[in-house]
């Protein structure tokens, strides 16, 4: 399975959904150590990380979403069996009263 470097609110939403659907975990994951309102995330642990199912999809964000888009890289070869996508805007445009309808 191949996805974009980058996801918007709304595509994470919406993947989230489908994913999960299929079984398949999709995981927010927080690297400034502040979590979304109305949003369920998961601290940046590299060591609990590894632990998640393989083929996992791990959504990074920071306040902007520049810094996790740069890091992907590093994120991609740390967790080789999962999926490492940087969310688009970060926690800056995160609409906490967005959802799927």
């Amino acid at each position: 399975m191949q996805f974009a470097n980058e996801w918007t609110q709304k595509e994470f939403l919406e993947n989230k959904r489908d994913l999960e659907e299929k079984g398949i975990k999709v995981i927010l994951v927080d690297t400034i150590l502040s979590p979304i309102d109305k949003a369920d995330t998961v601290v940046y642990n590299p060591f609990e990380l590894a632990k998640e199912p393989e083929g996992s999809v791990f959504v990074f964000y920071c306040d902007s979403g520049k810094a996790t888009l740069d890091r992907l890289k590093e994120y991609k070869q740390k967790f080789p069996k999962h999926h490492c996508i940087s969310l688009k805007g970060g926690r800056g445009y995160w609409r906490k009263n967005m959802m799927l309808l």
